[in-house]
Order: C-alpha cells, then structure tokens, then sequence
C-alpha cells in the first residue's frame, strides 16, 4: 500500500487546525494548554481516508515563530504540504518562513489552502489569491492549485478533498525497500509496556521483534509493539506514522532527535560536510564560523557554519561548508537540514549533507573541495552500486563487477557489506560463490513479472500457475545455474512479488477463476452438495446423465482445492459452510458430555449411519477427535 504523510505550514492563527478537523473530525491539539490558549504547541498528529481508499497521515504544524523547531520536526518528513492562508490576514511572516523552510527541505508536491473564506468577500478573496501566487511563484508551489475553504461551514473542502486524492496519487512514495530509519520527536511511558517513541518513517519497513540501534548513543533494542494511529500493527513503512514500543529502554536514555535504525548503518559525528544555500531574503551575510542552530530530523543542536571556499556567504549565495556541532549527530549522504541564526531566531538556509562523518578541514584547501564535488556528485557506494544496478540481469560476482568499474577499489569488499546492510543490493549465495543484484533493479522485475503471471493466470485460469522453468526462460538468462535460480525465487517470495507452490509460480493472492459454463457448474454443484446439508448427493448422482461430465469433474476437484468444498471421505463431500457446522456440533456435544458415539453423532447430524460414521473417522484424521473403542473425544 502507498503511504503518504501531508503536512500543514502556515502562520498562526491561520486555521490549520480547524481545518483538519473539519477534514477529519479529529482534534490534533491534546495538550491542555494547546486548547487553554487556542494555538498549537507541538505536532499533531491523525490521518485521512481519501475517497480512493488511500489512508494519508496528516501532521499539523504550530505556526508561531517561538515553536519553529517543532513545525521542522514534522516538516522532515512532509511529502504534500497543504500550505495554509488565512482570507482575512493574507500572507504572513511564518507564511514566508514556512515557505521558505519547505523549499530548503526537498518538498516537491503542495497545494494552498485559502481558509476562513466566510469572513470575507468576494473581491477580498480575489486579492488574497493574487497575493499568494506573488509570493509562491518562484517556489515549488508556483503551479498549485490555491483552493478557498471554510472550515466553520464546510464550504470548499470537498473540492480540497478531491484536489488532495489525485495528488497523493501523483506523488512519489518515500523508500521503503532501503533500510529503516525513524527520527524520534516523541518518548513516553506505558504502564506495563515501557518506552514508547513516535516519528514518521523515512525509510524502510520495521516489523515486531526486528534488532534496533538508537543513535547517535549505539543502545540497542528490539521491536515490542508497533502502533499506527493508534491501531496495533505488525509492521510499519517508509512515510507512515507510527509508535515503537522498545525492548529494555529507559526513557531517560533517549531523546528527541535521536534516530530508531537497524544496526551498524550509521556513525555519529561532530563534523559534518554539505552544499549549504543561504535564503536570499536574509538581510546580512553570513560569517565564518558563525554560530547557527542546525535543525535535521526532529533534532536541534547548536553548531558553527565554516566556510571552505569564501570569507562570507552573501544572501542568495550557495557554498561547500563545514558544520561544527556541539552534540553529535547520525545523518546520512544526502538528508536535508536547516539552519537559523542562533539569535534573534529565524530561518537562514539549509541544504543536504555531503558526508555525514567529515574530518576537519582546512579551509581554501582546492584538493578538498573537489573531492566535496566529487562526493557530491557520486560517492564509492553510489558508483558501484550503479554499476551493480547494469549487471543486475547477470548477477554479477565481486570480480565482474571490479572489471566493469575499471580500477581497483581497495575496500570494495567492505563497500558491498555496506551496500548490503542498508539493503541497496542483495547478497546470494550458492555454492561458496557470492553475486549480486541492486534493489532497484529487483523491484523493477516486478512490473513485467507481475503481466507475465497476469497474462498466463488469463490464459490459463484453471492452472495453479506457470512452471517454473517457463518462468525462468521468460524472466531470467536460460544458463541461469538451478541453486541460484532457486535463491532468486526465495528473494522474490520473501518481497512478496510471486507465489511458489511446489513447481508452479503464481500471482500473490491468485485464485482460480471460470468462464460462464464453469460458473454455471460451480454454482449447481454448490447449490445441491449445500441443499443436501449432512446428506449431500454423491458427485455421481449429480453428474448422472451429464454430457460434460468431464467439465463437471474438472470444476468439482477445483472447488475441493479452493476449499470451498470439503472432502470428507472417497464419495462423500460437504460445502464448506455444513462442513464448520458439522463440526461445530460435534465439538460443543464432546464439550457438554465428554465424549461421543457414533449414535449420538447421527441424532446431533440428523443423518444416516454411513455419513456420521465418515464424519466421525474424517475428523479423527485431521487430528480433532480420537476414537477410543465406540467413543470418541477431543485431542
């Protein structure tokens, strides 16, 4: 399923709490002086059931400029924004800073939402909207729909509505084949459960009992307890909100901004290198070695801005820096962050990490800062994971792939651990001999294995599936060596992509369908073995005087293998609806007197000998009674 997160940014007071009340019929301020004071303090939190079906989490963001750092908490994880203008206030300081903060963050798909449109008249409205494409027309929201609501008496949010389903169909969903990775923006305590974090999934899919690391403190733990809007789950997925219930934490030992992952993938650091853009709408350049607050997840952390490449950072300028922080912290290449002056506080760039574990450099050093281009461009991991990505089809070994790249690569051993860890490529193995394949190129299999199974499950609608040397012809090379073919298959099951049974390969979900005539000897048979409760007909007798026959045989094995027919004995078959009744009655009876004869069994049926007596030795083989002598009881 496509998971979503739509944020709200705007100005205080402008009504985005309201309007996802009215969206949703939920209230996302929960704390008292949230309600007391009538603004919203931290991040809220509910979801959204679109008229598609899709389930789309929803963040509301305060607006006041003294909670900024946890509107960029909830920012960090934003894939739509519904940027919010009050019709009565019109664009508005936090408007801008918002705006600006998304920009620096990488959020490509929003909409504006023009609220409170019952205070004022048409003329106004028209003005209003005229001032929000000035200021959003050199942003990424320069084409949005700009849609007016009132949240007081529902005008226009059904149009809202619609305007946000085809835009959570257009917009691309966060990774989740990459390795899990959760920044933390809330911790509690649950009575006889223990630590509880919250946060929106960045990356990956988490599932009960899976080993964590906490960073950048290196605790380890385990999944107790998954919850997604409240509701218990056993997994939870790049872009879904979601609660941890840790094993064996205290919640003292952890803190907002630290970072739920899988272990071993990340290295805490003071020093870090990025490409920083500093706003154009700053008014004073930007100094070196200028103290900043660094905000990047749901952490904030004081650091210093050293400048590798100029003396100052003029407004609108872009530079190769150095960020020196006082805590550390566990980023990756290319996670986005903010910085804001350290005081008076307000938003003056951000940009995207380059290497998130940097040594410290001296400044003007031209030999750093190409090898900063370079990074920038493309590290060891990325270049051969691309070329892993190329050879894909032929899952190359560790030599094929050194020979594609054209040098040698020193550590390449410990590069393709890591790629493996953070599950950008797959590790087989057969026969003492490792391959590879890139993830990309896996799930890319999934569009022409999934009409390769379409169409054979068409053509051939009464077959389990197709062979699965078929399969491997039409997928994979012919020479593809059996024990690896068989590890491929495994992988492809384990990503739930297909189906194997025994020999044949299916559709995930597959069931057998029929054509008219089938559907009409389906449903006589289900019709007359169902009329015939505990004394159904014998397929014979059905069958009797059939000129297709062999169509009859055909369609009755197909219900018996669907289960919706239940073979009792050689002749003797009951739907499965009399089936579960059957039994039902012969456990409640055993219940109620401890055991069970054969006449008793033939009253509780109201049927003949010869069934009871098959239903009775049927049961004893599926291991829900034993017969001991003329009795019978449950195991």
């Amino acid at each position: 399923m496509k998971h979503i997160i739509i944020g709200t940014a705007g100005h205080i007071d402008h009504g985005k709490t309201q309007l996802i009340k009215a969206l949703t019929g939920r209230e996302t301020d929960t704390l008292a002086e949230e309600k007391k004071r009538g603004i919203s303090i931290n991040l809220g939190f509910t979801y959204f059931d679109l008229p598609s079906g899709k389930r789309a989490g929803i963040i509301d963001v305060p607006g006041h400029e003294k909670f900024i750092k946890n509107m960029l908490a909830g920012a960090m994880g934003i894939d739509i924004v519904a940027l919010v203008v009050a019709a009565d206030e019109g664009i508005m300081p936090q408007t801008k800073e918002h705006l600006e903060i998304l920009q620096l963050l990488g959020v490509k798909k929003g909409i504006i939402v023009i609220t409170k449109k019952d205070l004022v008249d048409d003329e106004w409205l028209t003005m209003i909207e005229n001032d929000v494409k000035e200021a959003t027309k050199d942003t990424f929201l320069k084409n949005a729909p700009i849609i007016p609501v009132s949240s007081k008496n529902k005008e226009g949010l059904d149009n809202l509505i619609n305007f946000l389903d085809k835009i959570v169909d257009e917009t691309k969903e966060k990774d989740k084949y990459g390795h899990f990775r959760l920044p933390i923006d809330r911790i509690f305590s649950v009575s006889g459960f223990g630590t509880v974090v919250t946060g929106t999934v960045l990356s990956g899919t988490i599932k009960i009992n899976d080993e964590l690391m906490i960073y950048p403190s290196g605790i380890k733990t385990k999944v107790r307890g998954i919850q997604i809007h409240g509701e218990t789950a056993e997994k939870a997925e790049a872009a879904q909100r979601c609660a941890i219930n840790l094993m064996n934490v205290k919640k003292e030992d952890i803190q907002r901004g630290d970072i739920v992952s899988i272990p071993n993938v990340m290295e805490p650091s003071y020093i870090m290198d990025s490409k920083l853009m500093y706003l154009k709408s700053v008014k004073t350049a930007l100094k070196n070695r200028q103290r900043v607050r660094f905000y990047s997840g749901s952490s904030e952390i004081i650091g210093r801005i050293v400048l590798l490449e100029k003396e100052e950072l003029k407004p609108g300028e872009s530079a190769f820096v150095q960020i020196k922080l006082e805590k550390m912290a566990a980023l990756q290449m290319g996670d986005k962050f903010i910085i804001r002056n350290y005081s008076p506080m307000y938003t003056i760039g951000g940009g995207t990490i380059i290497d998130p574990k940097a040594e410290k450099a001296k400044r003007f050093n031209k030999t750093y800062i190409d090898n900063l281009k370079t990074k920038g461009e493309g590290s060891v991991e990325e270049i051969i994971g691309h070329i892993i990505e190329e050879l894909s089809p032929n899952f190359p070994s560790k030599d094929e792939i050194t020979k594609k790249i054209g040098r040698n690569i020193e550590n390449i051993e410990e590069v393709l651990i890591e790629l493996e860890n953070k599950a950008r490529i797959y590790k087989l193995e057969q026969s003492g001999k490792s391959n590879y394949i890139h993830v990309r190129y896996f799930r890319g299999l999934e569009d022409d294995i999934n009409k390769i199974l379409k169409d054979y499950h068409r053509k051939y609608p009464l077959e389990e599936g197709i062979s699965k040397e078929e399969f491997k012809t039409k997928i994979f090379s012919k020479s593809l060596k059996s024990k690896l073919y068989n590890e491929v298959l495994q992988l492809l099951v384990n990503n739930e992509m297909l189906e194997v049974k025994g020999n044949y390969i299916s559709k995930i979900g597959f069931e057998i369908t029929f054509n008219e005539k089938q559907i009409r000897i389906k449903n006589e048979l289900l019709s007359k073995i169902k009329e015939g409760k505990f004394s159904p007909p014998k397929f014979k007798a059905i069958t009797e005087g059939k000129e297709d026959d062999l169509e009859y045989k055909k369609v009755f094995e197909l219900l018996i293998k669907t289960g919706e027919l239940i073979k009792i004995s050689q002749d003797i078959i009951f739907s499965k609806e009399n089936y579960e009744l059957a039994k039902d009655k012969i456990i409640n009876f055993i219940k109620e007197h401890g055991q069970i004869t054969l006449s008793h069994a033939k009253e509780e049926l109201n049927t003949s000998r010869q069934y009871s007596m098959a239903f009775l030795e049927h049961l004893d083989e599926v291991k829900v009674t034993k017969r001991d002598e003329n009795i019978r009881k449950l195991i």
